[in-house]
């Protein structure tokens, strides 16, 4: 039986003081990922590769790679319907010295869109920001 689930997108662009390709090691790489979230993460940073961040709260798989231009991924939250991924596109943009990343995720439950969208600002955006800045710095 089908259900229709109410979606939602969830649209932010933000510039990075760091170049393309430290934001796209930065979002796939692990270590770095863990180190600007403080949450655990493990990433098969291949198209197809598997991914859990959030310490587990997030998961899916990287469906298209374009290294330090564009990230695509199926990506769910643990809260979520069981089958429900929505599709989550990084897009990396030279601006200067920096970046300006496009983010877009097609699909988020209605319900979870207010938490969605102010989440990827607060425990990705300006983390990330913090921590190119600091390992420009470094």
């Amino acid at each position: 039986m089908s259900q229709n689930l109410e979606v939602r997108n969830v649209q932010q662009t933000v510039e990075l003081s760091a170049p393309p390709d430290a934001v796209y090691a930065a979002l796939m790489d692990a270590q770095q990922h863990a180190a600007f979230t403080g949450f655990d993460a493990e990433i098969d940073a291949r198209e197809g590769g598997a991914f859990a961040t959030g310490s587990g709260l997030n998961s899916g798989y990287t469906l298209v790679l374009v290294p330090g231009r564009r990230i695509v991924q199926a990506w769910r939250h643990r809260d979520w319907s069981e089958h429900h991924y929505s599709i989550a596109t990084f897009d990396l943009v030279p601006m200067g010295r920096g970046t300006r990343l496009t983010f877009t995720q097609v699909g988020v439950p209605a319900d979870a869109y207010e938490w969605m969208d102010e989440g990827w600002r607060t425990t990705y955006w300006s983390p990330l920001a913090r921590y190119l800045a600091m390992r420009r710095r470094a």
